[in-house]
Parts: structure tokens; sequence; C-alpha cells
């Protein structure tokens, strides 16, 4: 499910924030699937169990997890359309290259949809 790749200059918890955010948005995680523990996910990465930690709670804060006693499970969100999220992620590309930072880029998403309708 999870691989990470050492030549990536990306964090590790970024790597598996990222791969977990595309599994559950593109619906290939669905809603209540029980996700391995901290600890499980950390060792079979061979990582320390706050990398993962730190993944599952940016995760959590975004609705896409939910933790309980029970385990961390993905959240009930709907999924978005595959080809919503490549626009995504080329338009995150281009402006990253650019240096604009995340808030400029939503906002200015923001700014063009109002004006598109």
């Amino acid at each position: 499910m999870i691989t990470l790749d050492a030549a990536d200059p990306t964090p590790p918890f970024e790597q598996i924030r990222r791969q977990l955010t595309d599994e559950i948005r593109s619906g290939r995680l669905a809603h209540g699937y029980r996700l391995p523990s901290v600890r499980q996910l950390a060792g079979d990465l061979g990582i320390a169990a706050g990398t993962v930690a730190r993944a599952y709670a940016e995760l959590e804060q975004q609705g896409l997890l939910e933790s309980s006693r029970a385990g961390t499970r993905v959240g009930d969100i709907a999924p978005i359309a595959p080809e919503a999220l490549v626009a995504a992620r080329l338009y995150a590309a281009a402006l990253k290259g650019l240096g604009v930072g995340l808030d400029d880029a939503i906002r200015a998403v923001r700014v063009e949809w109002t004006a598109a309708t």
C-alpha cells in the first residue's frame, strides 16, 4: 500500500500523507477502511513511529482519517474525480515552481472560481 522512495527529497511523513490522500480521494480506500496502526506501518516501512503519527495526525486534521481506541479509519468523504486530481497536481506543481505558497494558491483558485461563475 504505502511505499517510501529514499531517493525522493520529500520527507517520509509527507510521502505517506500524499499517498494516503491520493488513495482516499480517489476512492481506492473507502470510508471506514481500517489503516494499519502507527507502529505497524512504521515497522513495515522501517521508520520511526513518530513519522507515521505525524502523517496520520495531519490527515485527521483534514478530515480524511478518524482515530479512536479501535484504530484509525478512513473518514466519510466523497472521492475526487481522477481528472480533478490530475489538474490539481499540475496546478500545485506549477505554483510551487513559481514559489507560490499554499494559502496564495488556494486564494487564487477561489478568485478564479468566483470569476468563472
